[in-house]
Formats: C-alpha cells, structure tokens, sequence
C-alpha cells in the first residue's frame, strides 16, 4: 500500500499546528511516572488528537496505536503507530531535537514513514521504498553514508544513563570503539543517519511507537535497523540502527563480545 507524500505533510502540518505554538511556551508538564520522570504535555495530547482526526478520515479501515491514547482496531491489517512528540524532554527544554512520529504497518512490519521537525521545517519520509528529504527549499533522497568500521563512525544515543547492568558494559565497549559518540538526539538521530551524517544508534528500552516510524526512512536511505540480536526493529526494545550492514555487524558483535552477553537484551 503506497502512502502519499501529500498524506505526510498534511499531518505535519497538523501536527506543528500544535506543537510549535507550545514549543518554547512555558506551558503545563505533567509527569507520567511516580517513580521517576517521563514527561508529557499538552502539545502532545493535543497533536496526537489532531493526527488520528486525520487518519480516521483518510483511513476509517485502519488501526491507529499512539503514545498518548493508546490503541483502537488493534486487529486491522495496517495499524498507524504515532509519537506525537519524540523528545518530549529536549522539547521542554527549549531544544529542537524533538520530532513527530508517525508510521505505518501492515500485518506488523513497518512499510512507511516520516518524521517532521517543524521549528527547523524539515520532513523526512519514506514512502514506497523511497526515503526523501523535505526543507529549506530543498528535495532530496536520502542516503546512508558508506561507513563499514567502528573507528571511522559517529555514534548517537539518547544519553548512556539509560544502559544499566550488563547492558552498560557492552554500550561503554561500543562506544569506546567509535570515533564520535553524541548524546541527546532521539529521533533526529535517525535522520541524521538516513541522511549520511551520522553511522550508528544505539537505544534502549524503546517503545513501539519510538521506533515503527523510522524503520522505513532508514532502510529506505540503505541503512540497516534491528533490535540488538538483530530480530526486527518493530519489536523495540534494545536497537541498532547502522549506515551498512558491515557496520551494524560490526557493532553488534562488539555489543555482544563477552562473556556477560547473555545477560544482553
């Protein structure tokens, strides 16, 4: 099933209708967890309920599954999956390394793709295998750069506070192998390797809908995405995304390279 480009940007559209208004706003946050902070806004309530008005008219057959709402014909063959805002925390704190999620599946397997920054006005999608980039007046396709070891790579992760236990070590081996490791990116992350500017990201404890939407957009641009036993990426989880399959090979094994790799999920 083909997604059209005008599709993805009248949700960006409607999204952004949202979001960049609240953005830098100093508006209400409110916090998901008792026991730590995951943080939600209204601008993420209120662009996920612009975006499923959206599909429901476009799409009334199909399922949508979003961060904030949760899931409704949870049993259709092509369920949307939505983040409104991916990065919530860097969009609180004023920074614009946040983006709006919003991919498509069919029986489970991820098949479209965008994510849409409105302070910077950038979309990136992927539609009918193709992944193209949209702003600043200019269309391209994108493409993974052709990087194959660890010591010529740039690494992004959300921050390695997040890696505990064994899974700490093996992030710390990982990084120490690369040439470049940067924090705080979520989503932009992705793009950034979709677009050949990064090589590698490396997650943990992703959600469906963190996730579901980027898959097309990297290995549309030639990229490889999975989760860390390379099972597909829908499953979340732990991930490795990589700019080749020589380099995601390369990360995984060294991801794994010890006795504690077991205790790796």
């Amino acid at each position: 099933m083909e997604i059209s480009v005008e599709f993805f940007r009248r949700v960006a559209s409607a999204a952004a209708e949202q979001t960049l208004p609240r953005f830098r706003g100093f508006g209400d946050i409110a916090n998901k967890l008792s026991g730590g902070f995951d943080p939600v806004t209204e601008a993420d309530r209120e662009a996920e309920h612009a975006i499923r008005a959206l599909i429901r008219a476009e799409f009334p057959d199909h399922g949508i599954l979003g961060e904030e709402f949760g899931s409704e014909k949870s049993d259709a063959e092509h369920i949307w999956v939505v983040d409104p805002i991916d990065g919530t925390r860097s969009f609180i704190s004023g920074i614009p390394l946040w983006g709006t999620l919003v991919g498509l599946t069919r029986d489970g397997d991820a098949i479209a793709g965008m994510m849409a920054q409105p302070f910077t006005e950038e979309l990136f999608y992927a539609t009918d295998g193709e992944a193209w980039y949209e702003g600043r007046g200019e269309t391209r396709r994108l493409s993974t750069r052709k990087t194959v070891t660890l010591a010529d790579a740039t690494l992004c992760t959300t921050t390695p506070s997040l890696f505990t236990g064994a899974r700490r070590v093996a992030y710390d081996r990982l990084e120490r192998a690369v040439r470049l490791p940067r924090y705080g990116t979520d989503c932009y992350a992705y793009c950034m390797l979709a677009s050949g500017h990064v090589d590698l990201v490396v997650e943990i404890g992703l959600q469906t809908y963190d996730v579901v939407a980027l898959i097309p957009i990297v290995e549309a641009a030639g990229g490889m995405i999975t989760d860390w036993h390379g099972g597909p990426a829908e499953n979340a989880g732990g991930i490795v995304a990589a700019a080749t399959p020589e380099l995601h090979a390369a990360a995984t094994a060294v991801i794994h390279a010890s006795s504690q790799s077991a205790a790796v999920g």
